[in-house]
């Protein structure tokens, strides 16, 4: 049975996930959609600034920081 999707603003540093959707806005899914954040790619959630917002996650070599409220939007199942 596969692990349960749940949004990216909810995983932890270090945890790997697989993204299901990308959901929201639609000028923010096409801008995450440039920066490479497809259904199927893999991302590491890298962690939170002091506050707990913003969240930076790895995709692939580089690094995208979102605001929690966008990576919400984001549904992923930890691999």
């Amino acid at each position: 049975m596969p692990a349960p999707a749940t949004p990216l603003s909810d995983l932890r540093p270090g945890d790997r996930a697989e993204v299901v959707a990308v959901a929201g806005d639609p000028a923010l899914v096409q801008r995450l959609y440039e920066f490479g954040l497809f259904e199927g790619e893999t991302v590491e959630f890298v962690g939170t600034a002091p506050l707990g917002d913003p969240v930076e996650v790895r995709l692939g070599n580089a690094r995208l920081t979102l605001r929690k409220a966008d990576a919400a939007g984001v549904t992923v199942r930890p691999v």
